[in-house]
C-alpha cells in the first residue's frame, strides 16, 4: 500500500510529540494515547513520504496477525489416485486378455472335435472348408446389416494388400483340413507345432533375415519332437503329413504377407479377419467345385445323412461357426496383446487340442510318440522365448 503524506514539521529524534499546524486536520481526543513511536533519524518530509506497506510502519509489535493456511498436498494426491485408477485399468486388461485366451483355446477344442466328426463321415475336406468360411462370412455380413458390429471402411488399395494374405490363408486352411482328414487330430497339430521353424527358414533365405542363435537352436527340438512323434505315429499317412507340412508353410507366408500389406491399415481385429474370410470364401469357392464337385457332394452328404442320423447337419453346422468364432477371437487377442504372447498362446492351444482330441477320440498313443509331441512343444515355446 502507497501513501503520501505532507507535512512541514519534523520529527524529533527524542520526541514522542507531533506538531501540528494551528488549524488541525484533526483532533485527538484526550483519551486515546499515540503508541511511543521508535527513534527516528531526523529526516524531512517536505517531500511526499512513500510507505510501501502497512506492516512497515512502526515496529514489529503493530504487525497484523496472519491465519494459518492448512497445507495442501493437491499434487500428491492426485498422482496416488492416477495410480490407482492405471492399475485398476490393468487389472481389467489382463481379466480381459484371459478371458480371450480361454474362449479361444475353449472354441479351438470345440471346432477340432466337430471337425474331424464331419471328416470321418464326410470325407470332402475342400467343401468342409469352403463351408466353414461361408458360415464365418454371413456372420460377419448379417453383424454389419444390422449394425451389431461397425462395418469397416475400406478402399481398392485394402483389399489389394489383402489379396495375397487371404490366398496364403486359403491354402493354409484347406491343407490343414485335408491333413485331418486323413490322419488323427492330435498328429496333425504335433507336424503343425513345426511352424515356427518354417518362419525361421523362409525369413532367412528368402528374405534375407538373420536371428540370434538361440533362435536357431530352439529349431532342433520342435524338428527333433516332430519328427520323433511322425515315425512313431500309429497311423501315418503321407497326404496327412503333407497336408500340415504345406499348412504350416503357407501359414508364414500369410503372416509376412499381413505384416507388409497391413501396415498403416485402420481396419484390424474382428472386422479384418471378417474380410479375409469374405476373399478367402472367393478364392476357394471355384477350386472346390473343380477338385470334388456337387455330384460327389450330394451321394457323400446322402451317405453321411443315412449312416449318422440329422446330428450330422448339427455337426457340419458347429464346426462352421466354431472355427469363425475361434479365429476371430484369436485375431481380436492380438489385438490386445504382443505378438509373443500370441505366440506363447498359440503354443497352449496346440496342447489342449492335442490332449483334448486323444481323449475324445481315444487315439492310441506309444510313449515315444507322447515323448516326441512334448519335444515338440516344448521346442515352440524355447523358440518363443528366444525370439524375444
Amino acid at each position: 500500500m502507497i501513501c503520501s503524506l505532507k507535512q512541514t514539521q519534523l520529527f524529533g529524534c527524542g520526541s514522542n510529540v507531533i506538531s501540528h499546524r494551528k488549524t488541525p486536520q484533526f483532533a485527538v481526543s484526550p483519551s486515546i494515547s499515540i503508541p511511543k513511536l521508535p527513534n527516528f533519524a531526523v529526516c524531512s518530509l517536505s517531500k511526499p513520504l512513500h510507505i510501501s506497506s502497512i506492516e512497515t510502519l512502526g515496529s514489529s509489535q503493530i504487525k497484523p496477525k496472519r491465519k494459518s493456511l492448512p497445507r495442501c498436498n493437491a499434487y500428491e494426491a492426485d498422482q496416488s489416485e492416477g495410480e490407482g485408477i492405471v492399475d485398476k485399468a490393468e487389472a481389467a486388461r489382463k481379466v480381459k486378455i484371459g478371458f480371450y485366451f480361454a474362449t479361444w483355446w475353449f472354441l479351438n477344442v470345440i471346432f477340432n472335435i466337430y471337425n474331424k466328426k464331419v471328416l470321418n463321415a464326410f470325407p470332402f475336406p475342400w467343401l468342409t472348408s469352403t463351408l466353414s468360411l461361408a458360415a464365418g462370412s454371413l456372420i460377419m455380413l448379417i453383424s454389419w446389416a444390422t449394425k451389431v458390429a461397425e462395418a469397416p471402411k475400406t478402399d481398392l488399395d485394402f483389399w489389394k494388400s489383402l489379396f495375397p494374405v487371404a490366398l496364403a490363408h486359403t491354402i493354409g486352411h484347406v491343407a490343414a483340413t485335408v491333413s485331418m482328414s486323413k490322419v488323427a487330430v492330435s498328429f496333425t497339430h504335433i507336424i503343425k507345432s513345426g511352424e515356427p521353424a518354417f518362419s525361421v527358414l523362409v525369413s532367412r533365405f528368402i528374405l534375407g533375415e538373420t536371428f540370434p542363435m538361440p533362435v536357431y537352436l530352439s529349431l532342433i527340438p520342435i524338428i527333433g519332437g516332430c519328427g520323433l512323434a511322425a515315425l512313431t505315429e500309429l497311423n501315418f499317412n503321407m497326404t496327412g503329413f503333407m497336408g500340415a507340412m504345406i499348412s504350416n508353410l503357407a501359414f508364414v507366408f500369410r503372416n509376412i504377407f499381413s505384416k507388409r500389406g497391413m501396415k498403416g491399415k485402420s481396419v484390424s481385429g474382428m472386422n479384418y479377419y471378417a474380410c479375409l474370410s469374405l476373399l478367402s470364401l472367393l478364392i476357394l469357392t471355384p477350386f472346390a467345385i473343380a477338385v470334388e464337385g456337387p455330384q460327389l457332394w450330394a451321394v457323400g452328404w446322402q451317405k453321411a445323412i443315412t449312416e449318422i442320423g440329422p446330428h450330422f447337419i448339427w455337426w457340419v453346422a458347429a464346426q462352421s461357426i466354431f472355427y469363425h468364432l475361434y479365429n476371430q477371437v484369436s485375431y481380436m487377442s492380438l489385438d490386445e496383446i504382443s505378438p509373443l504372447t500370441f505366440s506363447i498362446g498359440n503354443t497352449m492351444k496346440r496342447i489342449s487340442v492335442i490332449v483334448s482330441s486323444i481323449i475324445i477320440f481315444r487315439t492310441p498313443v506309444q510313449p515315444v510318440n507322447a515323448l516326441g509331441a512334448a519335444i515338440a512343444v516344448f521346442g515352440t515355446f524355447l523358440y518363443s522365448q528366444a525370439k524375444q
